[in-house]
């Protein structure tokens, strides 16, 4: 009888066989060392009657140990082998370190109240002359395309306006200053978020607030050397003067016209201080009386017959006033809440100081009368709303609000044209009589590194047209007459950045622009 065939093992079931037994002989060998380490009890090695397995097993191969072979060390926990562990210590050290340079850069944002000379404040430069720093002497978002203009030459000379168009010559004619490029001026560390001209015609005289408190001052009267072709790299930079004065943010300046030698710099460190041109000392004029309150100034003016007195704005919407003659005690600043939001700018009416306007974060801007407001439930004369949050107020010295918003817009209100002059306390407007008169498009879409663009009116203009500068986006300067017409759009090859903090001298044909790398381009 013949034997039957016996079927052969494919490829596939040899190597699928080969496999479970070495994992069988590596499960042993596992078992084996933990019970040689005493993880757990040897089990019987007796079979039992009952067969676990329907398969037959392939007996493996036993594997020979290299004599070079490192032995298997069981993990342990630090805990079980009573050791603490590094981690904790790591950790315990982290957290310290971090808490230490929390503490130091809470220090660091601290107001300093005490009395600064020139030695406590210079950071860099020199004095600018002799021993003082003064010689007596709408609505779509836009899009930023530099360099491209939307104001030239051909709308100069298409205007019809004779005046109108004189007036566009004489400011497009501005030239940016030739003494250095704009690269080279670099006046602060930080970026600049304001800026203002010393009210003096003698020379333009310049003063700059950045991100982290400093202030430059820059005279641009001087003339750079002249250099011989082999003498080109000791060619030397301006002659800049930078002070330390605030531990935050410089947010607003200004210069009383009685008081030419003074100059007031607000902070986001919750101070206001007094800098003094002529000895070179800065005092702390207003600040909370405990250093841990934290109440950042946003903005601050003064009246033009009244040089002792201080109004101020937060970012926390108060508005605040507070005579310099008066001890600096709580009870002696008049506060008032005119806003759940940021009050991000105000002003003053020059010829009518109680009367003020400010612009808010709740996308208002508000007229108020400050001979009849009331502490616990202040009225505004009157408010108008935009589709997005107000930057900035500023009234010129005729009675008209320029403001700029998020909504890309410039709105224009004349309030000069409605009586101001001789309203009553009490006087109301209705939404009608607060709608602006012009709107112009612009584009006011800064983001997060250029600072927001404000609006800021030439108070003394020497001819009977109203006009204010505002930046660019395309890093340009735009002018405006307060009927919404351009004027001028003053720029250069050598701008690099947007001159978003732009500022006019009070009389002269000045104009001066801050970017966010802590240089100005200037205009004369």
């Amino acid at each position: 009888m013949p034997r039957p065939q016996v079927e052969e093992l494919s490829e596939f079931e040899k190597q699928r066989l080969a496999n479970i037994a070495e994992r069988d002989a590596l499960l042993k060998k596992l078992t084996l060392e933990a019970q040689s380490s005493g993880l757990f009890a040897k089990a019987s090695l007796k079979p039992s009657g009952k067969d676990t397995t329907s398969r037959s097993k392939k007996k493996p191969a036993p594997r020979v140990k290299k004599e070079d072979e490192a032995p298997i060390v069981r993990r342990m926990s630090s805990r079980l082998r009573g050791i603490q562990a590094d981690s904790e210590v790591a950790k315990r050290k982290a957290d310290e370190a971090f808490e230490q340079a929390q503490k130091a850069e809470r220090e660091k944002r601290l107001r300093k109240s005490d009395f600064f000379t020139l030695d406590n404040m210079l950071v860099s430069g020199q004095k600018l002359a002799g021993d003082a720093l003064i010689g007596i002497d709408v609505v779509t978002k836009g899009v930023a395309k530099p360099y491209e203009r939307t104001f030239a030459d051909e709308d100069v000379k298409n205007t019809k306006d004779e005046d109108l168009k004189a007036l566009r010559e004489e400011m497009s004619s501005l030239q940016l200053w030739d003494q250095w490029t704009p690269g080279r001026i670099k006046i602060t560390p930080e970026r600049i978020y304001t800026m203002a001209f010393h009210p003096s015609e003698a020379k333009p005289l310049i003063f700059v607030g950045d991100k982290m408190g400093h202030l430059g001052v820059f005279d641009a009267s001087q003339k750079r050397p002249k250099i011989e072709d082999d003498e080109e790299d000791d060619d030397p930079d301006p002659a800049i003067t930078t002070l330390k004065l605030h531990t935050r943010t410089i947010s607003s300046m200004v210069i009383q016209p009685q008081k030419l030698t003074r100059l007031y710099t607000a902070s986001y460190d919750s101070s206001i201080r007094e800098l003094d041109l002529e000895k070179m000392t800065s005092e702390e004029k207003w600040a909370p009386a405990s250093r841990s309150t934290d109440e950042p100034v946003s903005s601050i003016d003064m009246a033009l017959d009244d040089p002792n007195c201080l109004y101020w704005t937060t970012l926390s919407g108060l508005f605040s006033r507070y005579d310099l003659r008066s001890p600096n005690k709580p009870s002696s600043v008049r506060e008032w809440q005119l806003s759940e939001k940021k009050i991000g700018g105000f002003s003053l009416l020059p010829s009518h100081p109680h009367f003020f306007a400010t612009a808010s974060l709740d996308r208002t801007m508000r007229l108020w009368d400050i001979r009849k407001l009331s502490h616990s439930n202040p009225e505004p004369i009157g408010e108008h709303e935009s589709r997005l949050s107000v930057s900035h107020a500023a009234f010129n010295s005729v009675g008209q609000i320029a403001t700029s918003s998020y909504d890309d817009s410039i709105k224009l209100y004349d309030f000069g044209k409605k009586g101001i002059a001789s309203w009553e306390p009490g006087h109301k407007l209705d939404e009608k009589g607060m709608k602006p008169d012009t709107v112009v498009r612009h584009n006011c879409q800064t983001g997060r590194w250029v600072t927001i663009l404000r609006p800021h009116w030439q108070q003394n203009p020497q001819s009977a047209i109203q006009r204010f500068c505002i930046a660019n986006m395309n890093r340009f300067v735009d002018i405006y007459t307060s009927n919404g017409d351009q004027l001028a759009q003053l720029g250069g090859e050598d701008i690099t950045a947007v001159p978003a903090v732009a500022v006019f001298h009070r009389s002269k044909n000045w104009v001066a622009g801050g970017t966010a790398s802590g240089k100005i381009c200037l205009w004369m």
